[in-house]
């Protein structure tokens, strides 16, 4: 399982390109000509829900899936979800998660934000969203690529992230959640020592 298809553009800012699809995920001070096929927002939050940056990647059929609270924030074609919500969109079963915090009033349960799961050309991919690891995580099966936070303060830290791949098990995991606001590489560094041997880790340079 390899990340060459996977351009971090720093926090949890991804560009996942497929063969027909072009995929990013919380788009935040975001530098690119790139444009989205699909764009996928956590939550509400400043720097998962920008419009500015949002806007740099917008096409004419560009389709965003967001946290329902995200709606009346950004403009285009924007398709609330909730926990338990899927879609197929352009081709892509894009299904909603859990994504919350326990013990801290960051991200609360009953705000219904957002993680994804979602699958390009056979890679099953699984962005957390702004999480700590949550009982729902030991119910996700067959993910190829999880995306993972590891700062800790508003979400999980390294040792956290630990724990909830292990549960999860995926054949890669990239961190994330890291550099901008909150966290450094030593994180992401202390993610992948900790998982050596039991879960591949790649951490991604930032474009």
């Amino acid at each position: 399982m390899n990340a060459e298809n996977i351009i971090w553009h720093g926090h949890d800012t991804f560009e996942i390109r497929g063969k027909n699809v072009n995929i990013f995920t919380d788009p935040f001070q975001i530098d690119t000509e790139n444009k989205a096929d699909i764009i996928l927002i956590t939550h509400s939050h400043y720097d998962h829900c920008s419009p500015d940056d949002i806007s740099k990647l917008l096409k004419s059929d560009t389709e965003i899936i967001a946290s329902k609270d995200c709606k009346d924030k950004i403009s285009g074609n924007v398709t609330g979800m909730a926990p338990g919500d899927s879609a197929e969109i352009k081709g892509v079963n894009i299904e909603a998660v859990h994504a919350y915090n326990i013990g801290k009033d960051f991200h609360p349960k009953e705000n219904n934000w957002l993680g994804f799961i979602f699958e390009i050309d056979g890679t099953r991919y699984y962005l957390s969203g702004d999480t700590d690891f949550i009982p729902e995580m030991k119910n996700l099966n067959n993910i190829d690529i999880a995306l993972i936070p590891v700062s800790g303060t508003y979400v999980m830290t390294a040792k956290e992230a630990v724990e909830a791949t292990l549960a999860i098990n995926p054949k890669l995991a990239i961190p994330m959640h890291y550099g901008a606001i909150v966290g450094s590489k030593n994180d992401a560094i202390q993610f992948k020592e900790k998982l050596e041997g039991k879960v591949p880790v790649k951490i991604l340079n930032q474009i």
